[in-house]
Order: structure tokens, then sequence, then C-alpha cells
């Protein structure tokens, strides 16, 4: 088990893997199994840790999002809708009636 930095040319970012070596029995050869720990930023030195898909890792001292909060901005927005439709409605019903 080792740590590997590839640099990427494309971006100029430098990447740290976490490689392992196994025994392919197939091929009778070693093999390696890279697992991605982060990137390395430049002017520090340090591994920021990512979960690969160019989203920075969750860190623990995030907090849940605040549900009531949700809620109340969802009620709202259905109850927008709700009085859009019901005007939309009554202009068909003017419409019809023409």
């Amino acid at each position: 088990m080792g740590i590997i930095k590839q640099y990427d040319k494309r971006t100029g970012i430098t990447y740290v893997y976490e490689s392992k070596a196994y025994w392919d029995k197939e091929k009778q050869m070693s093999r390696a199994k890279r697992t991605l720990i982060g990137k390395l930023d430049p002017e520090t030195g340090e591994v920021i840790p990512t979960d690969g898909r160019q989203r920075k890792a969750k860190s623990p001292s995030e907090k849940e999002p605040d549900y009531k909060k949700l809620y109340e901005k969802l009620l709202k927005k259905y109850e927008a809708q709700k009085v859009l439709i019901d005007s939309l409605k009554a202009e068909i019903k003017q419409l019809k009636e023409k």
C-alpha cells in the first residue's frame, strides 16, 4: 500500500491516490487498485479530501438542513402556484364567456 501523486496537465491539479497491490490470478501478474484520496493544495502541500465527483467531501461539522425552513419555502411556492392557477382558470372562464 502506498501513496501516489499524479499531476493532470489539462487542469494543473495534482491528485493523491492510495494504491493497493494485489495478485491477478488470471494474468499471473501483480496489479494495483487505486483509490482517490483528494487533491494536493499547491500552496500548502496539504491533501484536500474529495469524493471523486468534483465535489468537496462533507466535513463532519456540517449540520442537517433546517427542514422547517425548507417546508415553509415549499409552502410559499405552492401557494403562489395555486394563486396563479386560480387566476388563469378565471381568465379562461372569462374568455369562454365572450
